[in-house]
């Protein structure tokens, strides 16, 4: 499996994540266009003494560009990763991820032989402990770096060609922050020039396989951090659903009393902070 598993568009651009390996994020890898880091099991790119993966060219679509999208070479997530990297992690069996050393989703086990089920709830049928525990676990998601990963703020020109990396930490849970909003943002054009008429994430074909991905991913990093194997992201079913139910201090939080662009004092993510897209650069994003 590729090192970035994810597609913001199908046809336009290729599977990614928008997300940067820490093993990578440095001038060696993105002078050489590499990101095969080695697997800690065995000390090989890719764990290739172990039969994981092996460090191979990447492979892009050679299917024309649609008519939504009207540029090329403009964008870093052009024929994602190639502008950052174009020698990645190809995975065998069901191994995955950026060094091989991960099982893909339904597979646990030293080799990845083992089928695990995990079934998603309502989170109006989970007790009042479970909820807490749910709540408790995105706050320390919140307060928890990324071991594995980072961001980008620069673009690969800014960063001189990868000669001058820019990149910096942040915590697992703003983590899948960003990469939904590296995948939606608008096109860079240039200067202060941006394209703004297609959401890659929303309003493409990627739109259901994307975000399906995402919350796969999401739900795995909490499980690393937690230990919690079992972990599955509770859903809420809001098809017939008059208005926002999940809004209350109870669950996802109420409104302000007086200022209702604000979350109620009383909820449990009032006191998280939030940053927003303004500005130019990769360093600015929304929660």
């Amino acid at each position: 499996m590729p090192l970035f598993a994810m597609g913001f568009l199908l046809v336009v651009l290729q599977p990614s994540t928008g997300q940067f390996p820490r093993a990578c994020a440095n001038t060696p890898s993105l002078l050489r266009k590499e990101c095969c880091p080695p697997w800690d099991g065995d000390g090989s790119p890719c764990g290739e003494l172990s039969r994981r993966g092996s460090c191979q060219n990447i492979l892009l679509s050679q299917a024309p560009l649609g008519p939504q999208y009207p540029f090329s070479g403009v964008d870093d997530r052009e024929d994602w990763p190639s502008v950052f990297y174009n020698r990645t992690c190809k995975c065998e069996g069901n191994f995955m991820g950026f060094s091989c050393g991960e099982c893909k989703f339904g597979f646990s086990g030293r080799n990845c032989t083992e089928r695990r089920l995990r079934t998603r709830r309502n989170i109006f049928q989970l007790t009042t402990s479970e909820k807490d525990k749910f709540l408790a676990y995105l706050n320390l998601a919140k307060n928890t770096p990324s071991q594995d990963y980072v961001i980008a703020t620069g673009t690969y020109a800014q960063m001189n060609n990868g000669s001058n990396p820019m990149f910096r930490n942040i915590n697992v849970y703003d983590l899948f922050v960003w990469m939904h909003y590296y995948a939606s943002r608008d096109t860079l054009l240039g200067g202060s020039n941006v394209w703004r008429d297609i959401d890659f994430a929303h309003e493409a074909p990627g739109f259901l396989p994307w975000h399906r991905v995402f919350l796969l991913m999401w739900e795995r990093e909490i499980q690393k951090i937690t230990g919690d194997e079992n972990f599955t992201i509770p859903y809420w079913d809001w098809r017939d659903a008059e208005d926002c139910v999940v809004c209350t201090d109870e669950y996802m939080g109420g409104r302000h009393p007086t200022n209702p662009n604000l979350l109620s004092p009383a909820s449990f993510f009032f006191s998280w902070q939030v940053r927003t897209a303004r500005g130019e650069g990769e360093g600015n994003y929304p929660t």
